[in-house]
């Protein structure tokens, strides 16, 4: 039934302006953050302004500015999950005005040998998820366009990545043992939860969107490893390396 969802043809009923007023044109970079021990460092260290605050009825979610190098680079503590962190990215954006968005968190590794300390620049992603069907033509996977362009400037810097699939789910407790050697055997090498919706929302929009991430727990059969999570979620070098890559990436999209 998912794959009837995708719609171009005809008008959206409800529109963020319905919520917001007119779109606001206030920065053109935003980091999506989902660590709430960096979200919290970025408070305390860096002169933040609040410019906007996404509302919802559980706890609406401020949008800050900070000075990096020249730069001004917008950041938000994003929600967890495909459908909640695409649909902030498209709010954020019409409450900023942000359209390159820099996303960075961790992930299950498929294959430790091949991501063993080092950096996941996903190529590809499975849409095991719902809502990047309402956004492109219905297929197992969706492009991850910029990932050459984040592979350049790693290797710039000469720092150790991978580039593969990953496989984006909505549910971390049915990775089942028959799902991972399935989504292993198409070459994915790790498995998170938001990617595949993002990318499909980004490029319906028209923005821009870098994303790396940092496996955490290893996904074996029998032999569920989490010893590296607490280091993948919070560790700080994922921020500044971050905030590099927002003020040295081009300005696309609209």
């Amino acid at each position: 039934m998912i794959i009837d969802s995708y719609d171009i043809t005809s008008e959206p009923i409800i529109k963020l302006e319905n919520f917001y007023g007119e779109k606001q044109h206030l920065v053109k970079k935003c980091m999506v953050v989902f660590s709430k021990v960096i979200y919290e460092y970025m408070l305390e260290k860096f002169p933040c302004r609040q410019i906007a605050e996404v509302r919802v009825c559980n706890g609406n979610i401020p949008v800050w500015t900070l000075p990096y190098e020249g730069e001004t680079i917008a950041f938000y503590l994003t929600p967890i999950g495909s459908t909640l962190a695409a649909g902030t990215i498209v709010e954020v954006n019409h409450l900023t005005g942000a359209s390159t968005f820099i996303m960075f968190g961790s992930c299950g590794s498929l294959e430790k040998e091949a991501t063993d300390g080092k950096f996941i620049l996903p190529t590809e992603a499975y849409r095991g998820e719902g809502l990047s069907y309402y956004f492109a033509e219905p297929q197992d996977y969706i492009k991850i366009k910029n990932t050459d362009k984040l592979a350049e400037f790693f290797k710039e810097r000469n720092l150790p990545y991978v580039q593969g699939r990953v496989w984006t789910t909505d549910s971390m407790l049915r990775e089942t043992v028959n799902l991972v050697n399935k989504r292993k055997e198409e070459g994915c090498i790790a498995v998170e939860m938001e990617l595949a919706g993002v990318q499909a929302i980004c490029d319906f929009y028209g923005f821009e969107l870098y994303d790396f991430l940092v496996a955490g727990d290893v996904l074996i059969e029998g032999n569920y490893e989490t010893d590296g999570l607490s280091a993948a979620n919070h560790d700080l070098d994922k921020l500044f390396l971050a905030l590099q890559i927002a003020k040295n990436m081009r300005i696309e999209g609209r």
